[in-house]
Parts: C-alpha cells; sequence; structure tokens
C-alpha cells in the first residue's frame, strides 16, 4: 500500500512551516527526511500520520484520502495501518516489555502471544518480555518501541530521530533492527533524522525545505 502526499501545505497563521511537499512512498521502501532543525520535519510526519491537520494538499494511503477522515477514524486508521517509533521511546512504565509490544494487538481485539514473543525475538529481546522498562538500557527501550510499531504488521512505518537518544554504537544497532524489520515486513518506512549514518541507510534522501521536498 503506497503512501502519496500531493501539494502539502502546514501554515500557522501567515508562517509557513513548509509547503509544495510531494512524495510517493512504495510498499517495502525505506526514504529518510533530512533538513535543519525548526524546518518542519516533525511536522511533516505528524502529518502522515494523521496525528495533525495541514493547510492544504492530500495525503493518501492505499485507497483512503486521510483529509476525509475525522478524529476517530484516523485513530482506526491509525491502530490498523501505522508504525509509529518516536525519539523519546513513549514506553508506558506500569507495563512489562511483552505488555508494551502486545499493546496495538491489544487495542485492535486480537492479542497474540505468539506474535508479541515473536517480535521480542526479532529485536533480540526474547528474554525479557517479563522485566519493566525502568530496568532496559536506552537502546533496548528503542527495540522495544521498534517491536511495538511492527507487531500488528502496520502498512506504514514512521520513525522520527529514533536515534537520538543514543550513543552511535547503540544508534547502529538500532538502525540495523529498525531496517530489517521494515524490510520483513514490506512496510513502507519514511525515517526523519539529523544523522547522516541513519539517512545514508536509506533507497533515497530528501532534503526538506520550507518550498518542498529535493533529493540530497
Amino acid at each position: 500500500m503506497s503512501l502519496v502526499v500531493e501539494q502539502l501545505a502546514k501554515r500557522y497563521g501567515h508562517t509557513t512551516v513548509f509547503s509544495g511537499i510531494n512524495l510517493t512512498v512504495a510498499p517495502g521502501e525505506f526514504i529518510a527526511i533530512v533538513g535543519e532543525s525548526g524546518v518542519g520535519k516533525s511536522s511533516l510526519l505528524n502529518c502522515l500520520a494523521a496525528l495533525d491537520d495541514w493547510s492544504e494538499g492530500r495525503i493518501t494511503h492505499a485507497a483512503t484520502d486521510l483529509g476525509n477522515l475525522g478524529d476517530t477514524q484516523r485513530a482506526h486508521w491509525r491502530r490498523e495501518h501505522l508504525g509509529f517509533v518516536f525519539q523519546a521511546f513513549h514506553v508506558l512504565p506500569h507495563l512489562d516489555v511483552a505488555q508494551n509490544v502486545g499493546l496495538p494487538l491489544l487495542l485492535l481485539g486480537r492479542p497474540d502471544a505468539a506474535r508479541v514473543q515473536q517480535m521480542l525475538d526479532a529485536v533480540g529481546l526474547g528474554e525479557l518480555g517479563s522485566r519493566l522498562p525502568a530496568e532496559l538500557s536506552g537502546g533496548q527501550l528503542q527495540r522495544v518501541a521498534i517491536a511495538r510499531a511492527l507487531v500488528h504488521r502496520p502498512g506504514l512505518l514512521l520513525a522520527d530521530e529514533p536515534t537520538g537518544n543514543l550513543d552511535p554504537a547503540t544508534a547502529a544497532q538500532v538502525m540495523d533492527v529498525l531496517q530489517q524489520q521494515a524490510r520483513d515486513s514490506g512496510a513502507a518506512l519514511v525515517l526523519v533524522t539529523h544523522s547522516q549514518a541513519a539517512a545514508a541507510r536509506a533507497q533515497r534522501v530528501l532534503h526538506l525545505t520550507a518550498h518542498g521536498l529535493q533529493a540530497a
């Protein structure tokens, strides 16, 4: 299921965050978006996730025009089709690792302990399902977040600076896991990053400015 963005613009009053964004991401494709701080990379990602509204343009995923969805419909679309990996991990501290990873399946009404264990094994945390987040390192927490984002087999995976809080060696390990799992699942992967090392792994690198996306 392709993600297609056409002439997307985001404005706050008279201030333009970005405009003229055109982008197509095919299933299984890995795109990195880079740019200066404050240019709107996270805002763009939030629009692609239908977490934020845009001022003009169109975003479609498969046959779904996200702009035509109400808040509840957007939430249902995200649950079914989207995985989001955040820089700050956003794991729930009172749930153990397995419960955190299994949360998307629980919200969809199809809990699957075997699938959760499969994802924990895939990200190298197979023996840590009963641990609480406070007992894990930053790199391990980011792998929990990746497993959670992919456990329900989404068609679209968005990652916002997923290695920003990690040392270079751990960041490389996390990118290995993210890239491999996205490839195995066939998800379209859009990564926003300041890291040249992370961006270099992508099939395409695009530079975001206020006036659109250009090949970097």
